[in-house]
C-alpha cells in the first residue's frame, strides 16, 4: 500500500514528506499487524508511540489498508512440491499475465556456472534457468544472484525466461526471479533433486513453485543424491557456519532459536 520506486511511481523522499514511516506504520496498526506492546528505544510502547502520530495515508505515496494498491504487495510466497519450506518472489511492477511461467529447467550447481552459460546465450527462451547450491550452508552464506539476472536483462531476456534460487536476490533484480527456495539443496531440498528438462511452473497468483515430478519420482532421485556439493572451505569459521546454519524460512541462524535459552543473558 506504499507507491515506492522501482515497482511504484515515488521516492524515499516523497514518502518522507507525507509523514514516513510513522503513518506506515499506522495503517498497518489498523489491520492489527503490529505489535502495541513492545517497547521501543523511547521507554514507550509501540502503541503509545503511534498514538502520538497526527498524519494519515495520503492515497497516493501512503494507501490505506482498506484501499491497497494490491492484495499481496510487491512480494509473494510460494510453496509447492519444490519449495515445502517455501520460496519467495518479487512481483512489484509486473502484470498479472507476467506473473505465471512454466518451462523446463536448465541446471546449474553455482552462479559462476549460471553467468558463463548466460554470457555465451547457452539457454534457450521459455527456460526456467535453476541456480542451486546457493542456500547459507551450501553457498555458504547465501550470495545474492545479481550477475546473472543483470547480464539476462542486458540481454533483453529478462521477461523471456525466469529464474528459480536458494540463493538470494536484492531489491532491485529485475525478471521473473525466485529466492529463498527451500529446503535449499545443501539440506537435500527437492531442487536439488532437479534436472534438465524438467518442466517447472512458477504460479505467483495462486503461490505456487512445483515442478512436474511425482512424490515418488522425487524420492528415487533423492535416493540417488550423492549430497551435498564440496565448498573450497574445509575448516574455520565459514566451514563451522555451514555445518551449523538452518533453513532460510527459520531466518538461517545458527543456533535452535530464542525457545530453546534455559536462561537470559542479561541476569547472569
Amino acid at each position: 500500500f506504499v507507491d515506492l520506486k522501482p515497482g511504484g511511481q515515488y521516492v524515499a523522499k516523497d514518502l518522507y514528506e507525507v509523514g514516513g514511516v510513522p503513518v506506515v506504520m499506522k495503517e498497518l496498526r489498523k489491520a492489527g499487524l503490529i505489535h502495541e506492546d513492545c517497547v521501543t528505544a523511547s521507554g514507550e510502547t509501540m502503541g503509545e508511540a503511534l498514538d502520538k502520530i497526527t498524519g494519515e495515508a495520503d492515497g497516493k505515496v501512503i494507501h490505506s489498508v482498506q484501499n491497497p494498491i494490491s492484495k499481496t504487495g510487491g512480494v509473494v510466497g510460494l510453496s509447492g512440491n519444490l519449495a515445502p519450506d517455501g520460496a519467495i518472489v518479487k512481483v512489484a511492477g509486473m502484470t498479472a499475465e507476467q506473473q505465471v511461467f512454466s518451462g523446463p529447467a536448465r541446471v546449474f550447481e553455482c552462479e559462476e556456472d549460471a553467468f558463463e552459460a548466460v554470457k555465451k546465450r547457452a539457454y534457450e527462451e521459455g527456460e526456467v534457468l535453476v541456480i542451486r547450491n546457493e542456500g547459507p550452508a551450501g553457498g555458504p552464506g547465501m550470495r545474492e544472484m545479481l550477475a546473472t539476472t543483470a547480464a539476462l536483462s542486458g540481454q533483453g531476456m529478462g521477461k523471456k525466461v525466469a529464474l528459480i534460487t536458494d540463493g538470494r536476490f536484492s531489491g532491485a533484480t529485475r525478471g521473473f526471479c525466485v529466492g529463498h527456495v527451500g529446503p535449499e539443496a545443501a539440506h537435500g531440498g527437492p531442487i536439488a533433486m532437479l534436472q534438465n528438462g524438467d518442466i517447472i511452473t512458477i504460479d505467483a497468483i495462486k503461490g505456487d513453485l512445483s515442478v512436474d515430478l511425482t512424490d515418488a519420482e522425487l524420492e528415487a532421485r533423492k535416493a540417488g543424491w550423492k549430497g551435498p556439493r564440496e565448498t573450497i572451505y574445509a575448516s574455520g569459521a565459514v566451514w563451522k557456519f555451514a555445518k551449523l546454519v538452518g533453513s532460510t524460512r527459520l531466518g538461517a541462524v545458527t543456533h535452535p532459536g530464542a525457545k530453546e535459552e534455559r536462561h537470559v543473558y542479561m541476569d547472569l
